[in-house]
Parts: C-alpha cells; sequence; structure tokens
C-alpha cells in the first residue's frame, strides 16, 4: 500500500494560492502607480509616500497578525483580513483626497492584506512539518512570486481596458471568492503529533531529544543576534522587493521601454522564480541554509544593479531570468531559520517582528524612489542603494547560525 496523502501539503497549496492574490497584490502595485497620480492628480512624491505609509502599515501588522493567530488561530485572522480587504477597496474606488486615499488604500488595505499574507499562514505550515519544513515553506514562497508573475500584467491589461478601479474591485471580488471557503475548509492549526515525520523517524527524534527543551521568551530571542540578523536581510529584501514593484514598472517606461514591455519585464521575474523556488526548496532541508541566503541577495543584488543599466528588450529580459532565479527564497529562508534557531512555537510572533523590517525597508524605497527620481532625474539613487544593500546582506547572512543549532539552554529570565 502506499503512502498516504499527508493534509499538510493541502495547506500549502491552500496558503500559496492565497499569498498569489495578497503578496502577489502587494508586490504589483507598479500598474497602478501611473494612472492612479494621473486620475487622482497626485504628484509622484505624493502617492510613494501614501504606498510608504502603507508598506509601513503592513509590517505594523504583520506582528500583531502573529499574535492574534496564537490567540485565536489562524481562520479567525484571515476572515478578518478578507473583510479589511473588502471594506478599504470599497473606500478606495469613491476616496476623493489624499486623506481619505491614505486611509481607506494607504492603511486599511495594507492590514487587510497584512492579515492574509505569508505572517499568517507561516505558524500553521511550521506546525505541520519538520523533517520537509524548508521544502514546504519554499513551495509557499512560489504564490508570492506566481503573484507578480501573474498579477503584473494581468492587472496592466484590466486596468488599460477597465479603468484602475473596476480593476480593484474586481481583484477584491476574486480574493473574497478563495479566501472564505481556504479558511473554512483548509486551513486546521492542529498538526498530528509526527507532523511529516513517519513512525519510525518520530520515534528516534523522541529518543534522540527526549523532553522538549525549554524555549526562550519573546523578549529573550528578540535580543539575540540571529534574530537581527533576519531582520536586516528582510528590511534588505523588502526594500528591493517593493522598490521594484512599486518603481519598477516607471522606471523602465522612463528609459524607453513601453507599458506592456515594462510589465513583462517585471512578471519574467516572479514566473522564472516559481521554478527557482522549486529546485532552492529541493536543497533547503539539505544544505546549510544561511549558503543558500546568502547566495540568493548576493545574486539579487547583482540583478539590481543590472536593471538599471538594460537599454533593449533582450538585455531586460535576460536580466529578469537570472534575477528571478534567485529572486524568491528569502523569506522562506528566513521563517525556516527562525523556526530552527527559536523553535516553532515562536515562529509566528518573531517572523512578524522580523517581517516589519521588510517593511520598514519597502517603505523607505518606496518614497526613496520617487523622491529620488525627482529631484536627482535618475533611478541609480534607488536601485544602487537595494544594490549594495543585498550585497550586505549576503555577507550578514553567513554569519547566522547552522541549521539545527539552538539557543534553547539560554537562561531564562529572572
Amino acid at each position: 500500500m502506499g503512502a498516504r496523502w499527508y493534509f499538510g501539503w493541502n495547506i500549502v497549496a491552500a496558503a500559496a494560492l492565497l499569498t498569489l492574490l495578497s503578496s502577489g497584490m502587494r508586490l504589483s502595485f507598479g500598474p497602478f502607480f501611473l494612472p492612479m497620480a494621473h486620475d487622482l492628480g497626485f504628484s509622484r512624491s505624493l502617492l510613494a509616500s501614501i504606498v510608504a505609509v502603507g508598506m509601513l502599515a503592513y509590517g505594523l501588522a504583520m506582528p500583531l497578525a502573529g499574535l492574534l493567530i496564537a490567540r485565536f488561530g489562524t481562520r479567525p485572522v484571515l476572515l478578518l483580513g478578507n473583510g479589511l480587504v473588502i471594506a478599504s477597496v470599497l473606500l478606495t474606488v469613491v476616496a476623493a483626497n489624499a486623506l481619505a486615499f491614505l486611509v481607506a488604500f494607504g492603511l486599511l488595505l495594507s492590514v487587510g492584506l497584512a492579515f492574509t499574507s505569508p505572517v499568517a499562514v507561516t505558524p500553521v505550515i511550521s506546525h505541520w512539518f519538520t523533517r520537509r519544513r524548508g521544502m514546504a515553506l519554499f513551495f509557499l514562497s512560489t504564490g508570492s512570486m506566481a503573484g507578480m508573475a501573474i498579477m503584473t500584467p494581468v492587472l496592466s491589461f484590466a486596468i488599460l481596458h477597465l479603468g484602475w478601479r473596476a480593476t480593484l474591485t474586481g481583484f477584491a471580488a476574486v480574493f473574497t471568492l478563495f479566501t472564505v471557503p481556504a479558511a473554512l475548509l483548509v486551513i486546521r492549526d492542529g498538526a498530528p503529533e509526527h507532523t511529516d515525520l513517519g513512525a519510525e523517524e518520530f520515534a528516534a527524534q523522541r529518543a534522540r531529544t527526549g523532553a522538549p527543551p525549554r524555549s526562550l521568551t519573546l523578549r529573550q530571542a528578540m535580543r539575540t543576534a540571529p534574530f537581527w540578523k533576519i531582520f536586516f536581510g528582510l528590511f534588505c529584501c523588502g526594500f528591493s522587493m517593493n522598490l521594484l514593484g512599486t518603481h519598477g514598472m516607471p522606471m523602465l517606461m522612463d528609459h524607453g521601454f513601453d507599458a506592456f514591455t515594462s510589465s513583462m519585464g517585471i512578471g519574467l521575474i516572479g514566473l522564472v522564480a516559481i521554478g527557482g523556488t522549486l529546485v532552492l526548496g529541493r536543497f533547503a532541508d539539505r544544505l546549510p541554509r544561511r549558503h543558500i541566503l546568502a547566495a540568493i541577495y548576493f545574486v539579487r543584488g547583482l540583478g539590481f544593479f543590472a536593471l538599471v543599466m538594460v537599454g533593449t528588450h533582450w538585455e531586460l529580459y535576460l536580466t529578469s531570468t537570472v534575477g528571478g532565479l534567485v529572486w524568491a527564497g528569502s523569506i522562506a529562508l528566513s521563517s525556516a531559520i527562525l523556526a530552527d534557531v527559536y523553535g516553532v512555537r515562536l515562529v509566528g510572533v518573531l517572523y512578524g517582528m522580523a517581517y516589519l523590517g521588510h517593511q520598514i525597508g519597502g517603505m523607505l524605497s518606496s518614497w526613496l524612489g520617487g523622491w529620488g527620481f525627482e529631484h536627482y532625474g535618475t533611478h541609480w539613487v534607488a536601485f544602487g542603494a537595494a544594490g549594495v544593500l543585498l550585497m550586505a546582506a549576503a555577507v550578514v547572512a553567513l554569519r547566522l547560525p547552522r541549521k539545527g543549532f539552538a539557543l534553547m539552554a539560554a537562561p531564562a529570565a529572572a
């Protein structure tokens, strides 16, 4: 008799599709940028500032989502997030001034997407998987990459033919049609005791580890170096990813590419990243995670330098292809390393706290992309900074603990 299908993979599939929509919208703001600015009469700096506030709100909502999930469970938080997305879209399409747009699009939508983002489903996946945790979290990352690959050109097409308001409303409808059934029928917090381990593996692990080691408190964990190294890496990751999502299309269009070619160049990164994620996921549980993470940051940094210099279609598509191979995985590896070091009990809250660094970076790059271009007439200010930060993140990642390293022996707070 063949091995029974493990239900945890159903959760991974549902979570990946959910992040396709939530992270896809968050990473695919580029197609909305110029139409919104022209229609609402906003300058690039003003709209970029609103987006930057939204990035910060998205990040601040991450640890809140982790705390709510720890207390009430994953399902209520997903449903609450879906309700906030619906309310925010309805308010955004009727917003008549910058303040109303800031509250609806910048704040409410960001919180709703945060409550339905990878941080909301990473804890449940970490609980359901032990032996293949790295692979499962990498598969979750395919949702974000597929979101960039699919939603950037789809949203561009829809905005061109229907306008940004109708496109945003349609997104809310599709999002609801998937999120509610997934939350009610698939997502389950209660994992079996043996998780994805076989009977012999589970028995061997119990015999090897004995009683569960004492874990750190949240405050103790946040005082340790590995947490802040992960935080810095995610800051650089967020700076680069949100810069590309917000200013990638405008940058390419300013360099002479048409809207469709620009959207396809950005979308190609996400499309290639799907395959890259599946390949990297095969190595995530076999090679030191820190080495893979450092390689991702290093090559991605080179890609940002190259992206500003491309001048022909084939150069754009070649750069997008190479960059896409390592575009995904940093978030999956970071959350897996957090689980390795601090255990699954704290992974949700710690991931939310570390992801705040991701959104602080995204906030700064969203603002810098608009401000730098308006003041200096070049995109090198923001895109060059992204490349430098990613190089630094690669060096810091090499200093992370090895897989399986534990801090659990640290003394408890008095």
